[in-house]
C-alpha cells in the first residue's frame, strides 16, 4: 500500500498508535511550534492540531519525527529504491542478476510523471490569510511555510526533465509584501531553483512558480534529497510514492500536483527584491532580514479536507534530523561511486550540517604510502567541495581507511580521536579563503562568503590525548577555567570579544521592530593579518606550555567553557558553528611558508560570539508555561513527555 493522500496517511497513522488528535484550540503564533518541538525531544507521535486560531485548517507536525515512523511511512516501496541505489554504486549486479532489472520495470515506470486534466487540489480557493499563520520562533519576521514544495521549470526548455523540486522558504506575512497577494522567497545559494531563476531574467520574464503544501509523503522526502541538477525530483517521488506523480499543466502557470494539499501559483517578479526574514534556521540562530524575491500569487487551492504540514526549524536536533538520517541511508553508499576512494561522508547534524563534514577517505597510492603524509586524501576532499551541498561545508576533517579499517565518519568522537592523534599542524591545514559558505552561516565575511578549511590526517598515532586538564599549564589573566570537551581538546573560557580588529560593517546588527535586520551585511569588507590581541596572548603563552599540552594539539576558546564541555553535541555546536577558519584559526608558533599557513603549537579555534553574528534562538517561557496544560495530566499530550 503507498499513501494516495495525506489523508490516508493520517488515518494509517492513527491506525497504529502514532498520530495523536489535539481537539483545543492552539495559537499558531509560537504554541503549535513549542508543542513540535517537546514531543520530537520525545520521540514522540506524529501531532493533528484540530483547531488552529485564526485558519479553518488543522495543522500536521512530528510526520517525520522518528527514523521508524520514516519507514513505516515508505515500507513498501524502500527495497526497490535500495536496489537502485545499488546499482548506481556497482552497476555489474544488472548483468549477474538480469531478473531483478526485470521486476523493477514497473518500478521504473513510476519514475515518469503522469500529466491529467484535474486534480483534488483544485476543488476550493482560498487566500493566504487563511493559511495556518504559523510562527516558529519570537523574533521571526512573520508566518512561514516550514515544509514548502517550490516547483520550477527551466524557461528555456519547460519540462519535467528540465525541473526543480526544493523546500525554500516562503514567508506568508510580516515585512514590506503585499498582504494576499505577495510572499517572499528565500533560496540559498547552490540550489536547484537559481538557474531557473537567472534563465527567467535573462529572458526579460518572471519565473512561474507553484508552491504546493502537504500531499502524499514521498514528494516531501524528494524535495530534500541532494540529488544531482537535471535529475527531477518528481522521478524520486514516483518510485519513493509508489506511483506516478499526478501533475496539472494549464497554459500560464506552472504546474500543479494534483494530489497535493495545498497549492499557491505565482510568478516571482523580475528585477524585485524585499527583506526576508529574521527566521530561526537550522544552525540555531536567526537568519537575519536580507533581499530576496518577491513571489506574486495569483491563486491558493486547497483540496477538500486539507491538512497543513509543518515542522520547527533549530539548533539541532529537530525534525530535519531525521531527514538527514534517512538521506544518508538512502544515498550514503552512493558516495563512493561519484567519488572513487571516498568510503563514507557525514555532514554532521549536531554542528548545523553545513559547517562540520566529516569523511573517510583512501590513500591507494602504495609505493608513496611510506611518506605518511595526505596526497590521494586531499584530492577526494577537493572533489567532495565540488559536489552540490558539499560544496557548502566550513570544516571538512577527512581520514584514511588503510590507518584503522573499523573508522566511521558517524561515530563521531573517535573520529575526532583518530584525526587529532595523527594530525601535524604544520603540514595538514589547507585552507580556502574567499569562497561560499552556507546563506544562513554568519561567522563568515559576508552573505554566502567565507573560508573552507581542510584537515587531512594519515599515518600512524604520533600523540596520546589527554583526557583530564593539564595539573601544570597556566593561561594569560582573563582566560579560564578550561574543560575537556573530547580526548584531546580543551574548551578554554575567554574574555568577551573585543573591536579591536577590522570587522565586516555587519557588525551593528540592526533591530527595528522586533525584526532583526543585516544592517549593510557587505560582500566585501577588509582586515589585517593581526590577530586579536587577546588572541595573540594566549597563543603566545601557550607556546610556552608546549610540553604541558602535547597531549592537547585542539584548544577551542568559548564564552562559556562549562556549556561547551557539558555535551559532544554542544562542543560540536559551539565551536563550529561560531567560528570562520579563516578568521578564527589561530595557533601557538604559527608560521607562513611559501603561502602555507601551519602552527608548531596547540591548534587555537576562536569560537566565541562575535559582534556579526547572529542573535542564537531562544523560546519564549510563557508560551511554554501555556502549552504545559496540554502535557499535563488530562491533555491530549499526556506521557508524550
Amino acid at each position: 500500500m503507498s499513501y494516495r493522500s495525506l489523508q490516508e496517511c493520517v488515518a494509517d497513522l492513527e491506525r497504529i498508535g502514532q498520530l495523536v488528535r489535539v481537539p483545543q484550540e492552539v495559537d499558531p503564533h509560537l504554541e503549535a511550534a513549542e508543542i513540535q518541538r517537546r514531543v520530537y525531544r520525545a520521540g514522540g507521535p506524529a501531532v493533528l492540531l484540530e483547531r488552529v486560531r485564526g485558519t479553518p485548517f488543522p495543522a500536521l507536525c512530528n510526520l517525520f519525527g522518528t527514523l521508524d515512523r520514516v519507514h513505516y511511512l515508505f515500507r513498501h516501496t524502500l527495497p526497490a529504491v535500495r536496489r537502485l541505489a545499488q546499482w548506481k554504486v556497482d552497476p555489474t549486479q544488472l548483468m549477474r542478476r538480469p531478473w531483478q532489472a526485470l521486476g523493477m520495470v514497473p518500478v521504473l515506470a513510476r519514475t515518469r510523471p503522469k500529466v491529467v486534466q484535474n486534480g483534488p487540489v483544485l476543488r476550493h480557493i482560498t487566500s493566504i490569510e487563511q493559511l495556518p499563520q504559523i510562527q516558529c520562533w519570537p523574533k521571526d519576521g512573520g508566518a512561514f511555510i516550514t515544509l514548502p514544495l517550490v516547483y520550477s521549470e527551466d524557461p528555456n526548455c519547460p519540462c519535467f526533465r528540465h525541473s526543480n523540486l526544493g523546500m525554500y522558504r516562503i514567508q506568508l506575512s510580516g515585512g514590506e509584501y503585499r498582504p494576499g497577494e505577495e510572499v517572499g522567497l528565500h533560496y540559498q545559494i547552490h540550489r536547484g531553483i537559481g538557474p531557473h531563476h537567472q534563465a527567467a531574467l535573462l529572458r526579460g520574464e518572471p519565473l512561474r512558480v507553484s508552491v504546493w503544501v502537504g500531499g502524499p509523503p514521498a514528494m516531501t522526502v524528494a524535495a530534500v534529497m541532494p540529488l544531482p541538477e537535471g535529475f527531477s525530483e518528481l522521478m524520486l517521488a514516483g518510485v519513493l510514492g509508489g506511483r506516478r506523480v499526478r501533475v496539472i499543466r494549464r497554459q500560464g502557470q506552472a504546474p500543479i500536483w494534483a494530489d497535493a494539499d495545498f497549492c499557491l501559483v505565482g510568478e516571482v517578479v523580475p528585477d524585485c527584491l524585499l527583506p526576508e526574514g529574521p527566521f530561526g534556521d537550522h544552525l540555531g540562530y536567526y537568519s537575519l532580514a536580507h533581499p530576496f524575491p518577491v513571489l506574486r500569487v495569483r491563486r491558493v487551492y486547497h483540496r477538500p479536507g486539507a491538512i497543513w504540514p509543518f515542522t520547527v526549524v533549530g539548533r539541532p536536533p529537530q525534525e530535519d534530523t531525521t531527514f538527514g538520517q534517512f538521506i544518508h541511508e538512502l544515498v550514503g553508499p552512493v558516495v563512493s561511486s561519484v567519488v572513487p576512494g571516498v568510503r563514507e561522508v557525514h555532514a554532521v547534524d549536531a554542528a548545523g550540517v553545513h559547517p562540520l563534514l566529516l569523511a573517510v577517505g583512501s590513500e591507494r597510492y602504495e609505493p608513496f604510502r611510506q611518506q605518511s603524509r595526505p596526497q590521494e586524501l586531499l584530492t577526494q576532499a577537493n572533489a567532495l567541495l565540488g559536489q552540490g551541498q558539499m560544496s557548502l561545508a566550513k570544516y571538512l576533517w577527512i581520514a584514511a581507511r588503510e590507518d584503522d579499517p573499523e573508522l566511521s565518519a558517524h561515530d563521531v568522537p573517535r573520529f575526532f580521536q583518530h584525526v587529532l592523534a595523527r594530525v601535524d599542524w604544520t603540514r595538514d591545514l589547507h585552507f580556502q579563503t574567499c569562497t561560499t559558505i552556507d546563506t544562513l552561516d554568519y561567522s563568515g565575511t559576508g552573505l554566502n562568503e567565507g573560508s573552507k578549511l581542510v584537515i587531512a590526517a594519515v599515518g600512524p598515532a604520533r600523540r596520546e590525548l589527554g583526557r583530564t586538564v593539564p595539573e601544570r599549564w597556566s593561561v594569560p589573566p582573563g582566560f579560564g577555567p578550561a574543560r575537556v570537551a573530547i580526548p584531546g581538546v580543551l574548551v578554554l573560557q575567554g574574555p568577551r570579544f573585543t573591536k579591536s580588529v577590522s570587522q565586516p560593517p555587519s557588525a551593528s546588527l540592526q533591530s527595528s521592530g522586533g525584526a532583526l535586520a543585516a544592517g549593510s551585511f557587505a560582500s566585501t569588507w577588509e582586515t589585517t593579518e593581526e590577530v586579536e590581541p587577546q588572541l595573540a596572548l594566549l597563543c603566545r603563552h601557550l607556546e610556552s606550555q608546549a610540553e604541558a599540552l602535547a597531549e592537547f594539539p585542539l584548544v577551542v576558546v568559548v564564552d562559556d567553557a562549562e556549556f561547551a564541555a557539558a555535551s559532544l553535541e554542544n562542543f560540536l555546536w559551539v565551536t563550529f558553528t561560531r567560528s570562520d577558519p579563516a578568521q578564527d584559526v589561530h595557533g601557538a608558533g604559527a608560521f607562513v611558508r611559501q603561502k602555507h599557513w601551519g602552527c608548531r603549537g596547540p591548534l587555537v579555534i576562536d569560537a566565541r560570539r562575535k559582534p556579526h553574528h547572529a542573535p542564537v534562538l531562544e523560546a519564549d517561557p510563557e508560551v511554554t508555561r501555556r502549552v504545559d496544560r496540554l502535557f499535563g495530566p488530562g491533555g491530549p499530550l499526556h506521557g508524550i513527555e
